[in-house]
């Protein structure tokens, strides 16, 4: 662990590490104090960082600032990179091996650092989107954690989210039925030959992160909600253009022990745009400065001290 630079009063900030298969993995600690409870922040889909950003063009900052909301609010946290990806890259040598399982294990290591590091009891998984499947999948065993928070997380299985996704934008009309095609192969456990792709769709459908879609679009977060014996928090953004509020209705059908906040003028990356139209939404995707929703801290803060 690196020395820890002093963020506020009562607030400790240090870098961290977890045992990886290969190399450590490493994360970002959040301290505020004996006693508080603890949520480790899982990222999203492809090559997100603990912050939130990716160099596909994401830089909304949503992880960090949720950190240090959540730590205004007496809630520690790690926020912590993927196995095989920035900080964690000597983990594994190919991200691309990684499974959801891989990571739900993953995810396990980090809450025994994080009872180590802060003497909480246990502690919550705090999955963003794809990271809301990795949490249900790590809750199926219960040690070390005190529940689940499913954040902008799917509900249904992923091949139905992407095509909902794809066919949202207008402007994929033209590699629609193709997209939908790869779709098909890859939930059949099929590859799908890069020979015939078009090339807008390499990015998606690249076949180095095929093996990882396949892993993907054969798990069921609803079902891994019902098998869930851990308290769960489902929260959803009414304007979230990527896992809607259906997927997060669908995880709470589920498992109907569950909390259910919506939270409205709320985005996927867990912010207020200043209009409801497409563009101020993804203008936010880009608004490192822009903080993440009020409703969103609350509703996790409240959750997670209530259940210590």
């Amino acid at each position: 662990m690196m020395n820890g630079l002093i963020f506020a009063a009562a607030l400790t900030v240090s870098t961290v590490t977890a045992p990886g298969p290969e190399g450590p993995l490493e994360g970002t600690l959040v301290e505020v104090g004996k006693g508080a409870p603890v949520v480790i922040i899982i990222p999203g889909s492809g090559p997100t960082d603990r912050d939130g950003n990716n160099k596909l063009g994401l830089n909304p900052q949503s992880y960090k600032l949720l950190a240090e909301a959540l730590a205004a609010k007496g809630v520690a946290s790690i926020r912590v990179d993927k196995r095989g990806m920035f900080g964690s890259k000597s983990a594994i040598p190919d991200a691309n091996k990684v499974t959801i399982g891989d990571d739900a294990r993953d995810a396990h290591e980090w809450a025994k650092v994080a009872k180590v590091k802060t003497g909480a009891r246990c502690a919550w998984l705090l999955g963003h989107s794809e990271g809301g499947l990795v949490g249900l999948a790590a809750g199926q065993d219960k040690s070390d954690l005190c529940g689940i928070v499913a954040v902008s997380a799917m509900g249904r299985k992923f091949g139905t989210v992407l095509r909902e996704q794809l066919r949202a934008n207008p402007a994929n009309a033209p590699i629609l039925a193709e997209a939908e095609k790869a779709i098909d192969e890859l939930e059949a456990g099929r590859n799908v030959p890069s020979e015939t792709m078009s090339p807008v769709l390499m990015g998606l459908f690249n076949p180095a992160v095929q093996p990882y879609m396949k892993d993907l679009m054969a798990k069921d977060s609803a079902a891994l909600a019902a098998a869930l014996d851990l308290p769960l928090l489902i929260v959803s953004g009414d304007l979230d253009i990527q896992t809607p509020v259906a997927d997060a209705k669908a995880l709470a059908a589920a498992q109907p022990k569950a909390e259910f906040v919506i939270v409205n003028g709320v985005n996927h990356v867990l912010k207020s745009p200043d209009g409801t139209d497409r563009a101020s939404n993804l203008a936010t995707y880009t608004d490192a400065k822009r903080p993440v929703a009020p409703a969103v801290v609350d509703a996790i803060a409240d959750f997670v001290k209530a259940k210590r």
